[in-house]
């Protein structure tokens, strides 16, 4: 039988939840707990386990309705800590959101399209200066087992300047950041508009989730106005926006790796600030359709080791914290490894998936302070603790990917 605890979850926003496992009044708000801060195991109903045979428990999102959202008065700090807290999922996902649905779709309906695409009118939107982190991507990226992902197909562009620099120095040395964005202008000319609007969007309500989670860390730690993520994400010009499509695959490939949690998406914490999050889009011959397996989905692994699945709706943005915020923050928002997982059957076979993630993140001059007690990446951080987000992010490439030519 599920303990009190994981039932206490189901119902996120209850009263319950706020007075007996976050120890505040239902009259005050809380204030951040201390970045070490460690409950014990969030899901008590069963032991994890990779494995299909069990299933795993699903979470529901915290949501925050977008009048809500928009409304810089309102005290959203127990949501956030809900949300990005130390006890967190580490995403939360906003709802009612005016035109998003439109927006949504309009775009995830060019996926396939753009996918499609003669081989030659692709390679010429490839960028390998930037380790194809503009233009078309397909086959770049290794699978967790080091084969080439050949699984999917990504789309990456800047929503918010076309042309960030001219700077020949700043763009040798920070080329995922400082390239110039490449439109398939005479193949596919509506996938810029409907690219750039969704990315607006997405970073527009970004902002304001940026400002309470802003006020939320405040109660727990000095820092200057010009210091929060709202301002750091405002006057930063390296956000990405990634359109994915994943590939329709015969039953035979969905059941050759059946097992794999990770089968559409390897495990791996996002390295930016704040990524938005669309709910992805399933079609089988151009026709949209439901999700074919229940299992399938973003599934996060918690601070305390465990497995679990998040959902949220189709309508909602989801928005989850990186590990710049997480550094930036000293620990009181956190960001959490996550994976998606295929689905799989003979009910998948021939279905294409597609979705989008905005990266937001800092400017590659923006300097970041590290706490003497950081914890990610310390291997990286020079003696001085200083470093600009572009160096950073260079550093993590170099690690994770192949080192520049």
């Amino acid at each position: 039988m599920p303990s009190l605890l994981y039932k206490s979850l189901i119902h996120y926003n209850s009263l319950l939840f706020r007075n007996q496992f976050l120890n505040v009044s239902a009259a005050s708000p809380p204030s951040p707990p201390p970045p070490n801060w460690n409950l014990s195991c969030r899901i008590t109903s069963q032991s994890m386990s990779c494995s299909s045979e069990t299933p795993l428990p699903t979470l529901r999102t915290v949501t925050i309705p977008y009048y809500e959202l928009k409304d810089k008065d309102a005290d959203q700090s127990l949501k956030i800590e809900e949300g990005f807290g130390p006890n967190g999922l580490g995403i939360l996902s906003i709802t009612d959101v005016p035109e998003f649905p439109s927006l949504r779709r309009n775009l995830l309906c060019l996926s396939s399209r753009l996918a499609a695409l003669p081989e030659d009118v692709k390679k010429e939107l490839e960028d390998p200066q930037s380790r194809y982190n503009f233009g078309w991507s397909h086959g770049k990226e290794q699978l967790e087992s080091g084969k080439p992902d050949l699984l999917k197909g990504s789309f990456y562009a800047n929503p918010l300047i076309d042309v960030p620099t001219n700077d020949a120095y700043l763009i040798q040395s920070y080329p995922s950041y400082c390239g110039a964005n490449i439109w398939p202008q005479a193949a596919l000319p509506e996938l810029e508009v409907a690219f750039k609007a969704l990315g607006k969007l997405i970073f527009d309500v970004g902002l304001m989730v940026a400002y309470h989670c802003d006020q939320y860390v405040s109660r727990g730690m000095k820092m200057r106005k010009d210091e929060g993520l709202e301002q750091i994400l405002l006057r930063s010009r390296c956000h990405k926006g990634r359109l994915l499509y994943y590939f329709p695959a015969q039953l035979s490939n969905h059941e050759e790796n059946s097992d794999s949690m990770s089968s559409w998406c390897g495990w791996h914490t996002d390295h930016g600030s704040l990524t938005g999050l669309t709910c992805a889009m399933f079609k089988r011959n151009d026709v949209e359709i439901s999700c074919p397996d229940s299992a399938a989905g973003l599934y996060i692994r918690t601070r305390s080791g465990e497995i679990v699945k998040a959902t949220f709706g189709e309508n909602e943005i989801a928005y989850q914290i990186g590990e710049t915020t997480e550094i930036l923050s000293q620990g009181y928002l956190c960001a959490t490894p996550h994976c998606v997982r295929a689905p799989k059957g003979k009910e998948a076979s021939g279905v294409g998936r597609s979705t989008f993630a905005l990266f937001m993140q800092p400017d590659w001059d923006e300097k970041l302070k590290f706490s003497e007690d950081v914890y990610i990446h310390k291997e990286l951080i020079p003696s001085n603790d200083s470093l600009t987000f572009g160096e950073y992010s260079e550093m993590l490439l170099d690690k994770y990917y192949h080192k520049k030519t």
